[in-house]
């Protein structure tokens, strides 16, 4: 009746260490090193350059590094012959006169001086109102995914997309800090984009599990769960298996500048699928959902209405 291939809920408690693990390194790596944030976040000059031929990343960090601009972030922009150069704010000195060492510094004793092309200022208060905005942004998105699983199915399932969300929000962010990948605007966005990437996975599992709640007379609850889960396994895979494609093209591919924005989305991606199937759905069982829970409640009256 009921064609299990897999018996996922059967796996729930090695996947629940599974998951705890993850949580707890990524938990214990933002505690002690953070996320490194981008000069969105932290505020700082962006320095942008273009060269005749390929620039050297090596020797322009060397030479930076030479001029006492040690933390400064150098990538290429677009193509191989345009670099962006990103700096720390210094008290001291504004960021014409900042952007002036800096192109000083990469065109001492070189035989293909740098161009400049443009210069943005982001200032420490703008920096940390965008990371106070991005984290109401995710904190709003939570809530608002709390309230409207609630209404659409029932709370017991709403607390299990959100815990499957906050698993899935966690665990990228412990990656980019434990490899210290630098967080910034995009990134954020990319997170965002992971929130509605895994709910929309997990609303088409609850959808299954309701419709099979219904319909099946027989079986238990997590028989039940396991037998929706199977049936819109092929669903899912096929889904993050293109997006990861896309992802990867875009993650090798597409430059420095979208680079962080691909691999927060790829890890969100896995992450997602692995927590639709086994965070969201072990958490509504857990919960003790049953049949009467979904069953679409009987209006009075009806049986006297449909009489002769």
């Amino acid at each position: 009746m009921f064609k299990q291939e897999i018996d996922f809920l059967g796996k729930r408690k090695l996947a629940l260490i599974f998951s705890s693990l993850l949580l707890v390194m990524s938990i214990v790596s933002l505690a002690l090193n953070g996320l490194k944030l981008g000069i969105d976040f932290t505020g700082g000059t962006l320095v942008e350059v273009g060269y005749d031929q390929a620039a050297d990343l090596s020797a322009l960090r060397a030479s930076l590094d030479e001029a006492g601009f040690a933390d400064a972030t150098v990538q290429n922009f677009g193509t191989a012959k345009d670099v962006l150069i990103r700096i720390k704010p210094d008290e001291n000195l504004s960021s014409s006169e900042l952007s002036t060492q800096v192109l000083e510094a990469i065109n001492k004793n070189v035989a293909d001086p740098a161009e400049l092309r443009r210069v943005e200022f982001v200032g420490p208060q703008v920096g940390d109102d965008l990371a106070e905005d991005g984290g109401l942004a995710l904190l709003y998105s939570v809530f608002g995914i709390l309230i409207y699983v609630a209404w659409r199915f029932e709370y017991k399932f709403s607390l299990g997309s959100v815990a499957a969300l906050v698993h899935d929000v966690i665990i990228t962010l412990g990656v980019f800090s434990a490899f210290a990948m630098e967080f910034d605007l995009t990134v954020l966005a990319a997170i965002l984009a992971v929130i509605g990437y895994s709910l929309n996975d997990t609303i088409v599992v609850y959808d299954r599990i309701r419709e099979n709640f219904r319909k099946l007379r027989k079986g238990d609850s997590e028989q039940i769960m396991n037998a929706s889960l199977n049936q819109t396994l092929n669903r899912t895979l096929m889904t993050s298996l293109t997006t990861a494609l896309v992802l990867l093209a875009l993650a090798f591919l597409g430059g420095e500048i979208i680079h962080n924005f691909a691999l927060a989305l790829l890890i969100g991606v896995v992450i997602g699928t692995y927590s639709s199937i086994y965070v969201a759905s072990p958490v509504v069982l857990a919960l003790g959902i049953s049949k009467d829970d979904l069953m679409i409640p009987e209006k009075e009256g009806v049986d006297i209405d449909e009489m002769p």
